[in-house]
C-alpha cells in the first residue's frame, strides 16, 4: 500500500494532515525519513510518525530447510512429524510452508511468515522454475523429453500441464524443472511412460537453491540476496 494511503487510512490523520507530515519529515518508514508519498508500506514494514509507532515489531522471517525422507509438509499432523517439529519451538510461530512436498520427496523447502513474498514464490503467474532430481524405476527415454516440453493432460483438472524441461542424466536419472505444483505432478508425468518415481529431490526455487551443507533435517535463515531473488 501507498505510504500517504496507509497513513490516512487511520482514524488519526486525515488527507492534508498527512501531506504536512511527510513535508515535514516527520514520517519514518524502516527507520528512515520519507517523503515520497508513493513509498510501499508492506506487511513487515516499521511505521513511525514522530516517536509514535504505527505498525512493526515483527520479525519477518525466511527459512531454508533440507526436507527428509518419511516427513509431512504440514504445520501439525496427528501421526506424523512435520517439517515444522525440526525447528526449534521458538522460531515455529506464525511460519507457513511455500511449495509443499510429498511425504517421501526430500530436498529443498522454504518456511516463511511472509505471505506476500511466499505467494511470489509458490503462484505459478510468476514462472519461478522448481527444479528436481528425479530417479526411476524404468529406464528414460530420449522420447520423453519432447513430451516433457509438449505438456501433460490431467483429466481431473483438466488442463495440460505448461512446458517442463527434462535433462536426462543417466539411464534411469533426469533433471526436471517444472513452474507448477499440481498434486503429485512429478509422479504423474512419469506416470504417462508407466515409470515410477522411486526417488524425487527438490534442489532448487527460482534461484534459490539448497545450501549443500544441510545435511536432512537441518535448516538456515535465507540470506538477504535469496530474499530478494523472489
Amino acid at each position: 500500500m501507498r505510504l500517504d494511503r496507509f497513513l490516512a487510512n487511520l482514524p488519526c490523520y486525515n488527507r492534508q494532515q498527512v501531506r504536512m507530515l511527510l513535508a515535514q519529515r516527520r514520517v519514518r518508514l524502516d527507520g528512515e525519513v520519507v517523503t515520497d508519498p508513493k513509498a510501499q508500506v508492506r506487511e513487515f514494514s516499521r511505521v513511525e510518525v514522530d516517536e509514535q509507532l504505527l505498525q512493526g515489531g515483527h520479525l519477518a522471517r525466511y527459512l531454508m530447510l533440507h526436507k527428509p525422507i518419511g516427513c509431512v509438509s504440514a504445520t501439525q499432523d496427528p501421526q506424523h512429524r512435520t517439517v515444522l517439529d525440526l525447528l526449534p519451538e521458538a522460531l515455529r510461530e506464525g511460519l507457513h510452508i511455500a511449495g509443499r512436498l510429498d511425504f517421501n520427496t526430500t530436498g529443498l523447502m522454504i518456511l516463511t511468515n511472509d505471505g506476500q513474498w511466499s505467494r511470489r514464490l509458490t503462484q505459478p503467474a510468476t514462472k519461478l522454475p522448481k527444479q528436481y532430481l528425479v530417479h526411476t524405476e524404468s529406464e528414460i527415454g530420449d522420447h520423453y523429453v519432447g513430451k516433457f516440453q509438449e505438456g501433460f493432460y490431467f483429466a481431473f483438472e483438466d488442463l495440460t500441464t505448461l512446458p517442463a524441461r527434462l535433462d536426462i542424466l543417466g539411464p534411469r536419472l533426469a533433471r526436471l524443472a517444472i513452474v507448477e505444483g499440481r498434486y503429485h505432478q512429478v509422479k504423474r508425468m512419469f506416470g504417462y511412460f508407466d515409470n515410477k518415481v522411486i526417488g524425487l529431490h527438490r534442489e532448487t526455487m527460482g534461484s534459490i537453491r539448497l545450501d549443500p551443507s544441510l545435511q536432512p533435517g537441518q535448516y538456515r535463515a535465507l540470506t538477504a540476496d535469496e530474499i530478494a531473488s523472489v
